[in-house]
């Protein structure tokens, strides 16, 4: 993943993507969106979405994505190489929301929350994808909220696709699966990248010793 735009601007909202793979644009396509990185104190929110023809669904669910949130970083990168090697067949597409983006939306006179900022972020993933070319007939989400009132609110920006808004959506639907990694392997970049800026940082290292110093880097910089 190239984070040049993202480390160039830490205070607005980029996005890093895959290129559209060509089938993607002749066959219809499902995609899902999931988000990393609503919780954590540190770092960017980071929404996510991959897409897949239909025609490839049995052999992408033999690819064996699961939530991102049960697989180790290196199961997690081995996929996501994995998919990078299909991209013929398989796109990906992150927007990263920084904290300062985050922060100054919330504190507007006008409310406006967490939860309609991630879906803003979906909303505009999926429009991206259509601009771009992208097929897309079916299109699964990780419910923020309530999935029914969500599902009518994404149904009403996108009256011609077949949406499904789901809880645990990232365990039910491979292509769902699989945007969760993307926003996490991006996540946790950003992350160990804040961490190495950190003061008091390298004292860290100190107490956990160099081996752990190595490993926060590499991370850091894969």
């Amino acid at each position: 993943m190239d984070l040049s735009e993202v480390e160039s601007d830490n205070k607005k909202v980029c996005v890093v993507q895959s290129q559209v793979p060509p089938s993607a644009k002749t066959e219809d396509c499902w995609l899902g969106i999931d988000e990393a990185g609503r919780g954590p104190v540190l770092g960017p929110m980071v929404y996510g979405i991959c897409y897949s023809p239909l025609s490839r669904k049995d052999l992408f669910a033999k690819k064996g994505f699961a939530d991102s949130k049960v697989l180790t970083e290196e199961q997690r990168e081995t996929l996501l190489t994995q998919m990078n090697e299909c991209d013929e067949w398989i796109g990906w597409m992150v927007e990263v929301l920084s904290p300062a983006f985050i922060s100054n939306a919330m504190l507007r006179r006008s409310k406006y929350n967490l939860n309609w900022i991630s879906h803003d972020s979906a909303i505009g993933l999926i429009s991206r994808a259509l601009e771009q070319g992208v097929q897309v007939k079916e299109v699964y989400v990780d419910t923020v909220g309530d999935p029914a009132k969500y599902q009518t609110k994404l149904q009403e920006h996108f009256p011609r696709l077949q949406i499904t808004v789901a809880k645990k959506a990232d365990s039910l639907y491979p292509i769902v699966s699989a945007a969760s990694i993307c926003a996490k392997i991006l996540k946790q970049k950003l992350f160990w990248k804040i961490l190495i800026r950190c003061s008091g940082f390298h004292s860290l290292f100190a107490l956990a010793g160099q081996p752990v110093q190595r490993s926060l880097t590499a991370n850091a910089n894969r």
